[in-house]
């Protein structure tokens, strides 16, 4: 199983719900463009998080220096992301891939974040709770789906807010996997909580 992590913006929660699914599935990690923090990466926080000696942590196609837009932060480092060069690494293990940013954060003049979901991987939504987080969360669902692309599972970010996410759900019919708290901090005994916590909607997706 190929698990794809987006979510409905930048700064949602979706490096923390991939350390939840790693740790989950004792699973393979894998952050296609990472753009800036090449000293404190998406990648070594998942390595901080994890507690499981099984989950293999996989190198960025593009480190990117600086903390921008992926086009952006490449354009600055003079060259061009083509995604001919993000190749999927080779794994026995479930794989966790995540995003960067939304689903049109844009990669190049032609290609964003969506052009990295293949057929095979298993979407994992993830919505913040914030004032217009409904909207951005459908519009989500609604260009996936233009795509032919379905979400298999939605995971929420934030203190609970009911009548967001039974309006989110209500309408788009997502598989509801989780909510992860706004909690004090994060650390491999919180990741581990969560993990313990979704597992058994993660397997059945």
């Amino acid at each position: 199983m190929k698990l794809f992590i987006t979510g409905i913006g930048t700064d949602v929660g979706k490096t923390i719900t991939s350390a939840i699914i790693t740790q989950a599935l004792e699973a393979d990690y894998w952050k296609p463009v990472q753009a800036g923090d090449l000293d404190n990466s998406d990648s070594h926080k998942i390595q901080r998080y994890i507690s499981n000696d099984k989950t293999v942590i996989h190198e960025n196609s593009y480190k990117l220096n600086t903390p921008a837009s992926p086009h952006l932060a490449a354009k600055l480092d003079g060259i061009t992301i083509d995604l001919k060069r993000i190749i999927e690494p080779k794994t026995k293990n479930y794989l966790v891939i995540e995003g960067a940013g939304g689903l049109l954060v844009p990669l190049n003049d032609n290609d964003s974040i969506i052009d990295l979901i293949k057929e095979d991987y298993k979407i994992i939504l993830v919505s913040r709770h914030y004032l217009g987080s409904i909207n951005h969360t459908l519009l989500s669902f609604e260009i996936l789906k233009s795509r032919n692309l379905e979400v298999a599972g939605i995971i929420f970010s934030g203190d609970e807010n009911q009548a967001s996410e039974e309006i989110i759900l209500n309408k788009t019919k997502a598989k509801f996997i989780g909510r992860i708290d706004d909690e004090p901090y994060f650390d491999q005994n919180v990741i581990q909580y969560y993990a313990d916590l979704f597992r058994e909607n993660l397997l059945a997706l």
